[in-house]
């Protein structure tokens, strides 16, 4: 009789480290390229990280799922809001070449973290669907763990870390090189979160060619 494998519950706490991550980020970007206060977007993260993180050990994971899309939603409009505040001033060059610079880098960290945390939350259901014993089988990425037979691979599912890394590859290759991506729904994060990685670089290399 085949033993069956116990699963190990999925962390959480990488995804709130990248949420806080976030928002300190963008505390570090010049006031002209915060939508508000740099502060505010720190502040909302850690008022919301509460009772996302009180709901999640009371077993209410409806609340913690709400609170979540809220939280990196907020990240998110962030993130397009300091991109489209970077470019408007580059036809008057508000920001000299280090501020440009420095900007440009954290802004194209950010776009890699709030992407991470949409594929970990939305593929499968989140974090709370893949803990179930046939989430895995749901995901809409195909990583080169699940085409394999042992047994270690059979109990394996993606965490953070493993969607990080594909945010990662997805800014720097513009491509998810070794995951397969299987449904639309990522095709469509994949591209938005490319195209915000060459407008940066882009962006970067004008400037660059303009102060030569």
């Amino acid at each position: 009789m085949a033993t069956k494998i116990q699963k190990v519950r999925e962390p959480r706490w990488p995804a709130f480290v990248a949420m806080v991550a976030d928002a300190l980020i963008h505390f570090a970007l010049p006031e002209r390229l915060s939508l508000g206060p740099r502060w505010l977007l720190f502040a909302v993260i850690f008022v919301l990280l509460i009772p996302i993180i009180f709901s999640y050990h009371r077993g209410r994971y409806d609340v913690t799922r709400n609170l979540t899309f809220v939280a990196i939603g907020a990240i998110t409009l962030a993130l397009v809001g300091s991109l489209g505040l970077l470019i408007q001033g580059l036809p008057s060059h508000k920001d000299p070449p280090r501020t440009l610079l420095l900007s440009a880098a954290l802004l194209w960290f950010t776009n890699v973290l709030v992407f991470a945390l949409w594929y970990w939350k939305l593929d499968a259901g989140g974090p709370l669907g893949r803990d179930d014993p046939d989430g895995v089988a749901r995901s809409s990425f195909l990583f080169p763990q699940m085409v394999r037979q042992s047994d270690a691979d059979q109990s394996w599912s993606p965490n953070f870390l493993d969607y990080l890394f594909l945010a990662f590859n997805t800014s720097t290759a513009f491509s998810p090189t070794d995951t397969a991506v299987l449904s639309r729904w990522p095709k469509t994060l994949m591209m938005l979160q490319s195209l915000i990685s060459l407008s940066i670089i882009v962006l970067l290399a004008a400037r660059a060619v303009n102060v030569l």
